[in-house]
């Protein structure tokens, strides 16, 4: 490893552990002298209707994640149906929310494909256009939000609204490059670690774009739902849009702690807390923990599938 590389990786271990340090205190300082019984009465006064709002978004959100993999189906050219890509993906993106990314992005989704027979190099290129779209998305909207100035941000806060706009900027250059490289580039091909890495066509990547952004703007969209409205959207989408980074920073499963830092810190001078939190919650519960306790099930039937699959192929060949 040269010196840079120990320099870079000293560098993220010692961020990492700044935010699990602060993280906590943060978040102590903020709820200190916080009323629970408005965060009970908040929840408590969430309507049906609200919350049957949220699930459908997040449906919605789910179901456009999980066409990721499709568009890395056509990508790959891999011969896999929908009906078995899709609750595939779903597993792995719930997971993946909940327990980090090295279970449900990573190890789950490679699992689940090779016992589908797809070899490791084509999953690895689902893996890796799912990972770029996503992002792609990210730093267009994120890039585009702190461009304008969004979030405002509280007075103390080091970066101030020039450094937040010039962050802004730099995102909108990075997925232009990307983009233009995809039109434009003459070299489509590239090895890294072993690794064939190929550029999609322009048309992919403008819908690569298009998927990334709309499930950011869905999620985002699931949290307005839930929340008084003090907020306007533009805010509220480029503070998750913050909170989303720090979480990937800490590597904290859910970004735990590290979304109601962020959000408290950032909005609780329009929202109450109490109400900010009970938001909090109920978008943990609806986005989180619902989905993860359905893509249990299906990851159940999906291994039951799989095992009588394999079962049949054994016998059939010693037949």
């Amino acid at each position: 490893m040269n010196p840079s590389s120990k320099r870079w990786r000293r560098a993220r271990q010692l961020l990492t552990l700044a935010f699990f340090i602060l993280v906590p205190v943060l978040v102590i300082s903020l709820l200190r002298n916080l009323d629970w019984g408005e965060v009970h009465d908040a929840l408590a006064a969430y309507r049906w209707q609200t919350l049957a709002l949220a699930v459908l978004i997040s449906a919605c959100s789910f179901a456009l994640f999980s066409c990721f993999d499709l568009l890395g189906r056509r990508y790959t050219g891999h011969p896999l149906p929908a009906r078995q890509i899709l609750p595939l993906a779903f597993v792995c993106y719930a997971f993946n929310l909940n327990l980090s990314a090295w279970v449900g992005a990573i190890a789950l989704r490679y699992r689940l494909y090779s016992r589908l027979g797809l070899p490791l190099v084509t999953i690895t290129r689902i893996l890796g256009l799912g990972l770029v779209t996503n992002w792609l998305g990210y730093l267009l909207l994120a890039g585009g939000l702190f461009a304008c100035g969004l979030p405002r941000l509280p007075a103390g806060l080091d970066i101030g609204s020039t450094g937040l706009r010039l962050i802004g900027l730099l995102l909108l250059v990075a997925a232009l490059a990307y983009l233009l490289a995809c039109g434009f580039a003459r070299r489509r091909r590239w090895h890294l670690r072993g690794h064939a890495v190929t550029l999609p066509s322009l048309p992919m990547a403008a819908v690569q774009a298009l998927m990334g952004a709309g499930n950011w703007a869905l999620m985002a969209l699931v949290m307005y739902s839930l929340l008084p409205g003090n907020v306007d959207y533009p805010t509220l989408l480029a503070v998750l849009l913050i909170s989303s980074i720090a979480g990937v920073i800490t590597h904290i499963p859910a970004g735990l702690g590290v979304l109601e830092a962020v959000f408290l810190t950032l909005l609780h001078a329009s929202v109450g807390k109490g109400n900010l939190l009970a938001a909090l919650i109920a978008y943990r519960a609806v986005y989180f923990l619902l989905p993860l306790m359905a893509a249990g099930v299906v990851y159940l039937v999906l291994e039951r599938v799989a095992s009588q699959r394999a079962g049949a192929a054994r016998s059939g060949s010693s037949g």
